[in-house]
């Protein structure tokens, strides 16, 4: 008599089984070693799949790595999401996996599923991150935020021209949507805290006023004159933010030392200013003015330029830290010149990153893009602060690019097959002295023009629409013929 004995092994796996099985090993590690980088910075709770809806199952592009594959978009050379892709199948050729069924389409359909409150909150927690490894920028202790805004451009589609539209001088389709965005960066780490978005009729001022939560109460704003008005400097006064601000010669003449209040030093005075006269066309509601006070006492530094290379001479900032001897003059404009180091942060984000122009279609898309580009930012600013504080170097002086680079070579070797947790601890204790090795020459005073020796090729600006121009030119060759 013969007895059936219950085989003990799993139920044997379809061909298409086990393709799926090998997909997902490959999803699961071709971008771990970007999160392997920044896992202390990112954590994974916040990338993991939803309970339902969309990045609830488990696909090739998961949530989380669609957002490294995001991710390393901003941080390439190239930046395209053909490249990902080539990242992705190469991989799989180094696991001996074959080919991997995936195309452009389904990694861009994958993006459209990351929510903007999802990259949101990312954002936010790089943010508060780096808030937390901030230590005291000024002698006595005060965080010192750095606010400006800047001019970005989109892909030229209906959508994206609905929400932020060209410049009217331009003819239809020959110009770009053209994008504002104002933001807060920290003086200390250089990392991005906040920002706002509009579009050309949205005025600094405005999207400035809306992070105003960033701040708390002991900061110190840093800002250029565009910043410089009553409402603004008593609207930071009552949260407890004191201001540092360049004086607008066009709209306010400065303070003479008759009409000062009282002289503290050389060029160093309290001056009064009024409340003034509310109009329709002021940028505050009528309920706004009524609470401001009658008049506000602030100080007047005048401050001599003795480097070359600056377009004045002499300036005037206007602060309400108004005591001489905790703050003194010389220190203040210290502080001031300092201020340029946002107009630095804006080209490691536009030039060295990539941001002038964005790729999205769509202005939901765009806004994904965007936020994506701070995260990878921060991140960066992250590693610089991580590596500084490791070789025991300063922060700001280390280059950004070389950062970058650095992350770039490194990255393909962070998930080599084989490789043990010691030799990825050692290969990231190695990259963090890379990072610190690239330290900027000290170059005080240098003279910069903003000029470029290189000539643009000699075509024609497209003055309309491009199938209007190609008509243009196909009669003009067809002339030329028959003559």
């Amino acid at each position: 008599m013969e007895f059936h004995i219950q085989t003990l092994s799993k139920k044997r796996r379809t061909r298409q089984q086990v393709v799926a099985g090998k997909i997902a090993e490959t999803k699961a590690k071709s971008f771990r070693q970007l999160s392997g980088c920044f896992r202390k910075f990112i954590p994974k709770k916040l990338l993991r799949p939803n309970e339902t809806g969309k990045n609830s199952r488990n696909r090739i592009f998961s949530k989380e790595t669609t957002f490294w594959a995001f991710f390393s978009q901003m941080i390439n050379a190239d930046g395209g999401c053909a490249e990902v892709i080539t990242k992705l199948r190469a991989y799989a050729a180094l696991k001996r996996q074959g080919s991997m069924p995936v195309s452009t389409g389904s990694y861009c359909k994958a993006r459209t599923h990351l929510t903007e409150e999802e990259v949101s909150e990312i954002f936010r927690h790089t943010s508060t991150v780096l808030q937390e490894r901030e230590q005291a920028a000024t002698p006595q202790g005060r965080r010192v935020i750095v606010v400006d805004g800047t001019g970005l451009k989109t892909a030229d589609t209906a959508a994206n021209q609905q929400v932020w539209p060209q410049q009217k001088q331009q003819e239809p389709g020959c110009g770009f949507p053209s994008l504002r965005v104002c933001a807060c960066f920290s003086l200390e780490t250089g990392g991005i805290l906040s920002y706002e978005i509009g579009n050309k009729k949205s005025h600094e001022l405005r999207l400035f006023r809306k992070q105003l939560d960033v701040f708390k109460s002991g900061d110190i704003s840093l800002t250029d004159k565009m910043f410089c008005n009553y409402f603004d400097l008593w609207n930071l006064k009552s949260r407890g933010v004191d201001s540092v601000v360049t004086l607008p010669a066009l709209k306010r003449k400065p303070v003479t030392g008759s009409s000062a209040i009282k002289k503290l030093g050389e060029d160093d005075v309290l001056i009064k200013w009024k409340k003034p006269v509310w109009n329709k066309k002021s940028a505050y509601t009528r309920q706004e003015w009524e609470s401001l006070p009658a008049e506000q006492v602030l100080r007047q530094i005048k401050v001599e330029v003795k480097g070359k290379g600056f377009r004045v001479e002499s300036f005037y900032i206007i602060t309400t830290l108004l005591d001489p001897i905790e703050y003194p003059a010389e220190e203040l404009a210290e502080l001031y010149f300092r201020r340029w180091e946002v107009e630095l942060n804006f080209d490691d984000l536009k030039t060295t990153m990539g941001m002038d122009e964005l790729r999205c279609k769509t202005p939901a898309m765009v806004r994904k893009e965007l936020m994506m580009y701070f995260i990878a930012y921060n991140a960066i600013r992250w590693l610089i602060y991580e590596a500084a504080r490791k070789e025991k170097v300063e922060p700001l002086r280390i280059s950004f690019k070389g950062a970058m680079q650095s992350l770039r070579q490194w990255e393909p070797h962070l998930n080599q097959p084989g490789i043990t947790r010691i030799q990825k601890r050692q290969l990231i204790e190695e990259l963090y002295r890379s990072v610190a090795g690239n330290i900027v020459p000290y170059r005080p005073n240098r003279k910069e023009p903003r000029c470029i020796k290189r000539r643009p090729k000699p075509y024609q600006l497209l003055t309309k629409l491009r199938g209007e121009m190609e008509e243009i030119e196909h009669r003009s060759k067809y002339r030329a013929k028959a003559a």
